[in-house]
């Protein structure tokens, strides 16, 4: 299979839990994020605001702005196509909410705690990205000044038997005891496996009492505590978001710990 390549040339990495030590708790979300780079034209005007242009370099990536900004600078760019500037605004919103509306309310207040994974351990391209490069970057892909970009749109499942198989075996190697689930994907992509009915948050319960409870669930012999969340674009009210599921992940945080006796 070819290399993947995002805009200008970086190839696409796969984003994983390094530290393979023990842990208390595993999180599971969807798919990998990306770099993200504002385009300048050569006349230093906005090309594109917020273009994926790398792999993340850790998984739930806060978005360190100088270690943003190191890896837009090492992206090698023709001086007609213009030029990539790093915005913090783009870079890291869903671990750093991870690590306000999610661990911290549960006590963890560092990731030496936790082991991270994701249904697909690599970035995709949704449909503004897709609008974007047709539009600005196309034409000089045409002309021959820069790559062509290969990474693949988001499609669904995100996950196959083999990948299953590689999340179950992060989960053992991590010895964690709580599994939190990351919005709707990974109950249905994953935990609904074991337990068919539990495919999305709503089964759970909509409810300030319900919500944010923890349920045992069996995986492969063991058995584990589950707690089903809701994404963090969807706590931190980023894009398109249900003002009911933020309030209740909003009341969650302020009484994580007494919902969970």
């Amino acid at each position: 299979m070819s290399e993947m390549i995002y805009p200008f040339g970086s190839k696409l990495k796969p984003v994983m839990q390094k530290d393979r030590s023990s842990k208390k708790v595993f999180v599971l979300g969807v798919y990998a994020s990306a770099v993200h780079a504002r385009w300048y034209g050569p006349d230093g005007k906005i090309r594109v605001r917020a273009l994926a242009v790398a792999s993340e370099p850790e998984i739930f990536w806060q978005g360190d702005e100088e270690e943003a900004q190191k890896i837009i600078n090492a992206i090698s760019i023709p001086s007609e196509c213009g030029y990539l500037k790093s915005d913090e605004r783009f870079n890291g919103p869903s671990g750093k909410a991870l690590d306000d509306l999610f661990l911290k309310p549960l006590g963890y207040s560092n990731r030496k705690e936790v082991w991270l994974c994701d249904l697909l351990p690599e970035s995709r391209l949704n449909k503004g990205q897709h609008k974007a490069l047709e539009r600005e970057y196309a034409p000089l892909a045409k002309r021959g000044l820069v790559s062509h970009v290969t990474i693949p749109s988001v499609r669904r499942p995100f996950s196959n038997d083999a990948r299953h198989e590689e999340i179950v075996a992060e989960l053992m190697e991590s010895k964690a005891k709580l599994l939190i689930t990351l919005g709707d994907i990974p109950l249905r992509e994953f935990v609904a496996r074991y337990k068919k009915e539990w495919n999305r948050l709503s089964v759970f319960g909509t409810s300030r009492n319900k919500y944010g409870k923890r349920h045992e669930l069996a995986i492969e012999g063991r058995t584990i505590e589950l707690l089903p969340l809701v994404h963090p674009r969807q706590a931190k009210r980023m894009g398109a978001s249900s003002s009911d599921w933020a309030k209740l992940h909003s009341y969650w945080v302020d009484h994580a710990k007494e919902l969970a006796k």
